[in-house]
């Protein structure tokens, strides 16, 4: 069977390219005799692997001296809970909700201190990003936080709010890497890398040093502590090593694509087809305000449930697999990370193209 067009929104479509290196080295890892799956995380070999990974992500997001980089486990959903246990000093922050996962984050942060809701798009079902230009900032807050693409409802921040001289914490799971960041100005970003970069298992924070300290809330876990990771080099416990490996090929491979920068155009190139034909369709209307729109996550329907559903079956009959919508907005959704390829999209839009053709009659 041929490989179809993946458009789920994680764990997700990653480059062919780095499938098939991996698949080579599953066996026989550079002549060691065994695969990375099997390799000690204490091996001089992976700590080369590793090593070699946090290079190449330094480089590609130009990440200044002064921040490091951790390789961790749990998922995005459980740094809802590592960052409050360990940057909440004051037992205050502000978050801003746009989405399932800021209100989750909220939520966990709720039960270490005091978290503020200081904006929300809850009223329009998170369709768009509210203005963050003069937010009520708390005086005490420690941080501010942002769920800075909103992979269900397929918004993105387009500027970065105004946290009035007060830390800026960004989960960046499902934008991770599709177009440079100016990483100075936040105090730590992080991202599970299952929707741009890798399997599920991984999550990447970058944190900047002085925010790394022994001073967390009492009863913090000892593997809550980023502290711990970070005196350790992300090697504390055994780390999902074949995943850091896989992030490690998909480093290279963007460096090869040519940076960032190019990804950003090849993003929006993506986007903009799909975006466009959205815009002047007389069946299909995207979900989401103008000026939030994502480049990551396109969300859509036909303002039918029926016909959405028979759309998502017959897409999936045409090798169009995971564009059925999250539970909580409905109808579908196209999720066009870094390694799905322009002809992806172009072959979506030309199945939507029937497909409304066939139902005008």
């Amino acid at each position: 069977m041929s490989r179809v067009y993946n458009f789920s929104a994680g764990p997700a479509v990653l480059p062919e390219e780095v499938l098939r290196e991996a698949a080579e080295e599953m066996m026989d890892y550079r002549g060691c005799g065994m695969s990375v799956m099997e390799m000690s995380h204490r091996s001089k070999m992976f700590q080369n692997i590793i090593d070699e990974a946090e290079a190449d992500i330094r480089q590609l997001l130009c990440i200044p001296d002064g921040y490091k980089v951790l390789f961790l486990q749990g998922g995005a959903s459980t740094q809802f809970a590592m960052v409050p246990m360990n940057l909440m000093k004051n037992r205050v922050a502000d978050y801003i909700i746009t989405g399932q996962w800021a209100k989750k984050a909220w939520k966990e942060a709720s039960i270490y201190g005091r978290a503020n809701a200081v904006a929300s798009s809850e009223d329009r079902t998170f369709s768009y990003i509210p203005d963050c230009s003069d937010l009520p900032i708390d005086a005490d807050a420690d941080y501010v936080y942002i769920c800075e693409n909103n992979t269900i409802y397929g918004t993105k921040y387009h500027t970065l709010p105004n946290t009035k001289g007060k830390l800026l914490v960004a989960d960046q799971s499902s934008c991770f890497l599709s177009e440079p960041v100016d990483v100075s100005k936040y105090g730590m970003i992080y991202g599970g890398v299952q929707k741009n970069v890798g399997p599920a298992g991984v999550v990447i924070a970058i944190i900047r040093e002085d925010l790394i300290t022994d001073d967390v809330l009492e009863g913090t876990p000892t593997m809550l502590r980023y502290k711990i990771h970070s005196d350790a080099g992300s090697l504390y416990n055994t780390p999902p090593c074949y995943g850091i490996y896989i992030c490690g090929k998909v480093f290279k491979w963007l460096k090869k694509m040519g940076g960032l920068e190019v990804m950003k155009q090849r993003n929006e190139e993506k986007a903009k087809i799909l975006y466009d034909y959205l815009d002047q369709s007389s069946m299909f209307r995207g979900t989401v305000q103008e000026d939030s729109r994502s480049l990551m996550n396109i969300p859509f329907i036909t303002g039918d449930e029926n016909l959405d559903a028979e759309f998502v079956k017959s897409a999936k009959e045409a090798g169009l697999e995971n564009l059925k919508g999250h539970r909580t907005v409905g109808g579908m959704r196209a999720s066009i990370y870094n390694a799905m390829p322009k002809e992806g999209v172009e072959t979506l839009v030309k199945f939507m193209k029937e497909f409304e053709k066939e139902h005008e009659r």
